[in-house]
């Protein structure tokens, strides 16, 4: 007897040092699971982000790239800043639009390259090429054979109504859409849990019963924290947040997510 308890003590005290010293594979297989939602199941409503998810910001990285002193390589540093300070502002109980936000970012990563950008043109440098991107190549066709297939597409976006307004109407994506939501309304940027309930609340919907289609890890990774379930877009660049479960759909283009979505009607 006194040699089993040995051995367990034993046992025990390997796997806290395993999970101490690699803690990654300690939690992996939590971590790495996809959700457990019943996947055979089509969700109600489809909810879309908009930049990079359906609309191609290629004109707008250059248009930044260009303003910060040719920099392209600081386009990932700005973006990452222009998030952080969205939820620091959503932290703090403050909102201001997400293009405003972005602007103050770009004024931030210049001056801390010996770059000056004022607040005008910051502004014109993302806001004016912003209004008039094109959706990516497959969007279209992708969203009219979820649409006559019978799904509910509604955008839902940290940006501007306004600003949605004008995207959809010069790309020729607003027929698509039963509504266009924006964290405008409520104040609190996505990925705050706040920001897909209140989503879900306003097409009277279950959480459960809502998909996010997203380009963006940490959006996708909020959505499924909500208890929604996520099919994520693997445009270049985007990847999915490693300590969150994998959503049930990850393909590289639209098409391919809508084809299986179709598969479940």
């Amino acid at each position: 007897m006194k040699n089993n308890t040995n051995k367990r003590r034993d046992f025990l005290k390997k796997s806290a040092m395993v999970g101490l010293a690699a803690p990654h594979l300690a939690f992996a297989s939590a971590n790495n699971e996809t959700t457990d939602t019943a996947s055979s199941k089509a969700p109600k409503v489809l909810f879309f982000d908009v930049n990079e998810t359906l609309l191609d910001l290629t004109a707008m990285k250059e248009s930044v790239g260009k303003v910060l002193g040719n920099r392209p390589d600081l386009l990932p540093l700005w973006f990452t800043t222009m998030l952080q300070y969205s939820l620091v502002t959503t932290v703090g109980r403050q909102y201001n639009d997400f293009g405003i936000i972005g602007s103050a970012a770009l004024q931030m990563v210049a001056a801390n390259h010996n770059i000056s950008i004022t607040e005008e043109e910051g502004r014109e440098a993302i806001l004016g090429p912003l209004r008039s991107i094109p959706a990516h190549p497959e969007v279209k066709q992708a969203l009219q054979s979820l649409k006559d297939a019978g799904y509910t597409l509604v955008s839902f976006t940290n940006s501007s109504n306004k600003g949605v307004k004008t995207q959809f109407k010069n790309a020729g994506l607003t027929e698509y859409f039963e509504q266009r939501l924006s964290i405008e309304d409520m104040g609190k940027f996505k990925p705050h849990a706040d920001a897909y309930d209140w989503a879900a609340r306003k097409m009277g919907v279950q959480s459960n019963e809502c998909m996010l289609v997203a380009a963006h890890g940490w959006d996708i990774a909020g959505a499924l924290w909500a208890n929604w379930r996520g099919a994520f877009i693997s445009r270049p660049g985007a990847q999915l947040y490693p300590l969150a479960t994998k959503p049930e759909l990850s393909e590289s283009n639209l098409t391919k997510i809508a084809d299986k979505l179709i598969a479940l009607k």
